[in-house]
């Protein structure tokens, strides 16, 4: 028993110091200097990251990804995304999540934007990454194209051609900085609008060809700001709507004067 409650501990120590781990966060664009960064698509899928041993969500939940897809990886850290194509990211969602891994797990790709720790500049780090990849023939392991960004007008080209290709923006890195933790405006995100996540508080009855089904999600901000999203379900979503204490991710443009988004749209339940 004694030999038991040490293994408990210990696994709910790990758990604790895996939360709280700080990853890589981008802010949002706002015609800050960028000449001189590298630009890459930013994709839509659940963001992962492999610690040496296992895969995690941004959240510190495992991944319970199949032995093959990982048995090959490094020991060292990696960063990215477990991803299939442009706009299939309920799909990706449904298989990565998955506690049983399937046959699905064949759609999915690991696109590589960092391995957090090494030594080096940004490029250096994602080098460390392809090496290897490369060596143990990863074949559903890639490093994300970077470009590199000397004006506005590059980055306005290149997000045009992504958005037209049913892509959801941009990323903007400073290729020169050694690797770093938190949200900084080293790494930046370009979209045509921005996107928040916030936690299901509760529910407004709908009105009209919505009466007796969900008319807006009641939901709370990281911040505390409450605010209603009225827009954006599908019929199903609004027949079943998400749980309460189920975290959303909606897109907006700009916030009021009170701090509260405005134009809230609905976008999809995150579970990772």
């Amino acid at each position: 028993m004694h030999n038991l409650n040490k293994i408990i501990i210990s696994l709910l120590l790990f758990t604790l110091s895996l939360s709280a781990l700080t990853l890589q966060k981008a802010n949002s664009y706002t015609d800050q200097n960028i000449s001189g960064r590298v630009m890459s698509e930013k994709l839509d899928g659940v963001r992962a990251y492999w610690d040496g041993k296992s895969l995690f969500t941004r959240q510190g939940k495992i991944i319970n990804a199949p032995k093959y897809f990982t048995q090959k990886f490094p020991s060292f850290e990696l960063d990215g995304e477990l991803w299939t194509k442009r706009g299939d990211f309920e799909n990706i969602q449904s298989i990565v999540m998955d506690k049983t891994p399937t046959k699905k797990w064949s759609e999915i790709k690991y696109m590589i934007f960092e391995a957090p720790h090494a030594k080096g500049n940004f490029l250096q780090r994602l080098q460390k990454a392809r090496v290897h990849v490369e060596k143990n023939n990863l074949l559903h392991v890639e490093i994300i194209e970077q470009k590199v960004c000397n004006s506005k007008e590059e980055l306005d080209s290149f997000k045009k051609t992504v958005l037209s290709l049913g892509g959801e923006g941009v990323m903007l890195k400073d290729a020169s900085k050694e690797y770093f933790e938190g949200r900084s405006d080293y790494l930046l995100k370009v979209k045509e609008a921005d996107d928040m996540e916030a936690k299901v508080i509760g529910y407004k009855e709908g009105k009209g060809k919505f009466e007796g089904f969900m008319g807006s999600l009641h939901v709370k901000l990281e911040n505390g700001t409450d605010f209603f999203i009225g827009s954006g379900f599908s019929d199903e979503i609004r027949k079943n709507p998400p749980k309460i204490g189920t975290i959303v991710t909606f897109k907006y443009y700009g916030f009021t004067n009170g701090g509260k988004p405005k134009f809230a749209s609905f976008m999809r339940v995150r579970e990772d």
